[in-house]
């Protein structure tokens, strides 16, 4: 259950702004508001304005702006309930638990996020010991030192030294018996004769931290010949190492800045390259990278590079984060994995070739689509036609991982080209053999960046004036040339061919699900209305399941709201809701509406039969994508028929046409963009 606006309103009311955005962004008084730097972007004189009496924030430069909750989901990269959580903690308030869980669920979660502060104030009182440690080591500094690390880099990412010594907490922690140590990771309890001792000792420590920057853990490196030569917090309540990545809380402002995130192997490569100018580097905690890791990193930009060494171990590493990356690659998004040289990591390579070599290493990276052929054919023989089968059945998982779109569809007509078989034939072999596998989900479910279709399902997906029920495991396709082209999909696209269905015998495979009683399958819901408009349908899908706006792009938001009233301006508002309370069941939104121009409008459409949005999660997505390709075709051919008529007058205007002629037949047909 979504967060009731009253209590979303009494929190704002009882939050400062200002007190919020300056915790992040050094703030000035001039006048009535407050300036500094904007965190979202490069910028050398302020013009990012807080303001007290609004609690807003706005810069002139970029145009962000939002209230304290907006901040903190775009700067901290906190998702609503998060942010909305972070900021109740502070002002001493309880976020409201759903009606749906007992007393005794509610009393859990509560006992649970206190203990999970806890452990946090724990863990930043052992960093703030072993900061103080540091400075009194020689040793540990001229470590840092030989690695050339500046004081001020060490200060940032809160760098610290745990000395030699058995229980060296016992004069940090007033009982050092007491249980938080143990769960918090940071001493360990002997299994035979409960002996308690530190974890971590004549070790260098890296603080790990959370985007809210609330310390969860520790990295230590050994500074002699001990082993393991580093060493984790182990898994606790507040640290998941196949959550969390080393330096993103010190990273996310040049994350932004400099357009992408390097994804590293260790500590030591993040501050070194912090050090050398590139302060946009990450590192997973000792384990591959996951899709969490990769879901995370999109929060802060579109683009992520990951680096590894060219040996045979970094090869391995890169395969695994393709593993993680491919349900993420949408055609807005670029993924790139770079190598460098067996005997260098990042650090070592700039030290030796500077920062100008290593940025253009950045830029050459290899991009996801060329890595992910590149691992299909290792070890084939492509000049053989079992070569090219073996290439083939490599790649049929890797592809099907990707969200449905212009990438997933170009590869298909790759892959089929080295393969040498038609896209078409490559799509319908691997569609029949997914059928063919046993207990094998022809779905997948719907994740960020994945539409929820079949792993191995045709490039073009499932022709949209299907009703859901025809869209069973059961049908089969067979061509039809002519199947008419509408919302991108090609005039070329095979049809369902469903099969006909005859009554049973109360035997069916229904009767486990319906009962014993129950010898016809349920019922179809009722179609929606044919001749609804599609702006009016978008509507719908949108107040129903607000969520599917995140998934649009920064063009797809602009048609939307750019669409001739009321349907633009319910957008425009709809933006404004989900930015200010993020995404809420229609039946809290509604409660927003009173005096909205378009009352009477939103509550028609989402009155009656017609308003049903009813279904599978995937399938409505994938509606409402094909309703925006179908504007943005529209919108295309309008800017094609204007530019027409300047021609004549304007040769720059021919090629512009040219350019969008081939996004808009890239749009209607793109199995005929791929080949």
């Amino acid at each position: 259950m979504s967060i009731p606006q009253t209590f979303i309103q009494d929190l704002l009311a009882r939050t400062d702004v200002v007190d919020v955005v300056g915790h992040y962004v050094q703030l000035k008084k001039a006048g009535a508001n407050y300036m500094g730097l904007c965190p979202f972007h490069g910028e050398k004189s302020p013009s990012f304005s807080v303001s007290p009496s609004k609690q807003f924030y706005h810069c002139f430069g970029c145009g962000k702006n939002g209230n304290a909750i907006g901040f903190l989901m775009d700067h901290a990269g906190l998702g609503f309930r998060d942010a909305v959580q972070d900021l109740a903690q502070k002002a001493g308030m309880q976020v409201p638990d759903d009606d749906d869980s007992s007393p005794q669920d509610r009393e859990r979660a509560a006992a649970q996020r206190k203990k999970q502060a806890t452990l946090n104030d724990v863990l930043e009182k052992a960093g703030e010991s072993w900061r103080k440690q540091l400075r009194e080591s020689q040793r540990a500094i001229g470590y840092f030192k030989g690695r050339g690390v500046s004081g001020a880099i060490a200060k940032k990412y809160g760098l610290g030294y745990a000395p030699e010594g058995w229980r060296n907490l016992a004069s940090v922690f007033p009982s050092y018996d007491d249980p938080l140590l143990e769960e918090s990771g940071l001493v360990i309890v002997g299994e035979e004769d409960d002996k308690r001792y530190d974890r971590f000792r004549d070790r260098v420590m890296f603080p790990i931290r959370n985007v809210k920057g609330e310390c969860i853990g520790f990295g230590g490196r050994v500074l002699g010949d001990d082993k393991p030569k580093y060493l984790n917090s182990p898994e606790t309540e507040v640290f998941h190492k196949g959550r969390e990545l080393y330096g993103l809380f010190e990273a996310r402002n040049a994350i932004r800045e400099s357009g992408y995130v390097l994804v590293t192997e260790g500590y030591m490569d993040v501050v070194a390259l912090a050090q050398l100018g590139f302060p946009n580097a990450v590192a997973t905690l000792g384990t591959a990278c996951t899709p969490d890791h990769v879901h995370k990193l999109f929060r802060f930009t579109d683009t992520v590079v990951f680096s590894f060494d060219g040996d045979a171990a970094g090869r391995r590493a890169a395969r695994k984060a393709l593993d993680g990356a491919l349900p993420y690659a949408s055609d807005t998004r670029s993924v790139k994995f770079l190598f460098l040289p067996s005997e260098h990591d990042p650090d070592s390579f700039v030290r030796e070739y500077g920062t100008d070599a290593f940025a253009r290493h950045v830029g050459d990276a290899t991009p996801l689509s060329r890595f992910l052929v590149e691992a299909s054919g290792e070890g084939c023989d492509l000049g053989t036609a079992e070569g090219r089968a073996h290439m083939l059945a490599n790649a049929r998982p890797l592809w099907g991982l990707l969200p449905d779109g212009a990438l997933k569809r170009q590869l298909l007509g790759e892959l089929g080209e080295l393969g040498q078989l038609p896209a078409g034939e490559l799509g319908q072999l691997w569609s029949q053999q997914a059928a063919q596998q046993p207990g094998r989900s022809a779905v997948r479910p719907a994740t960020p960046g994945n539409t929820g279709a079949p792993d191995d399902a045709i490039p073009w997906g499932i022709p949209p004036d299907l009703a859901p029920w025809e869209r069973d495991s059961e049908s089969s396709f067979a061509p039809n040339d002519g199947y008419p082209s509408q919302g991108g999909y090609p005039s070329t696209a095979p049809q369902f061919q469903k099969k006909p269905w005859t009554p049973g015998n109360g035997k069916g495979p229904w009767k486990k699900r319906w009962g014993k009683d129950a010898d016809l399958p349920p019922q179809p819901p009722l179609p929606r209305d044919a001749v609804a408009k599609r702006e009016d349908h978008a509507v719908r899908l949108v107040l129903s399941h607000m969520e599917f706006l995140e998934d649009l792009s920064h063009e797809d938001h602009t048609t939307l709201c750019d669409l001739p009233t009321p349907h633009g301006p319910i957008f425009v508002w709809l933006e404004g809701q989900l930015h200010e309370h993020g995404p809420v069941a229609w039946a809290v939104l509604q409660e927003s509406l009173s005096g909205h121009e378009h009352e009477a409008k939103i509550r028609k459409l989402m009155t009656g039969s017609h308003a049903q949005t009813e279904g599978d999660v995937a399938e409505l997505r994938d509606e409402l994508r094909g309703i925006v390709n179908r504007l943005l075709i529209d919108q295309l051919r309008r800017q094609e028929n204007e530019l027409i008529t300047q021609a004549a007058r304007d040769p720059a205007a021919l090629e512009k046409y040219k350019e969008l002629q081939t996004r808009r037949v890239a749009l209607e047909n793109p199995k005929l963009s791929s080949s």
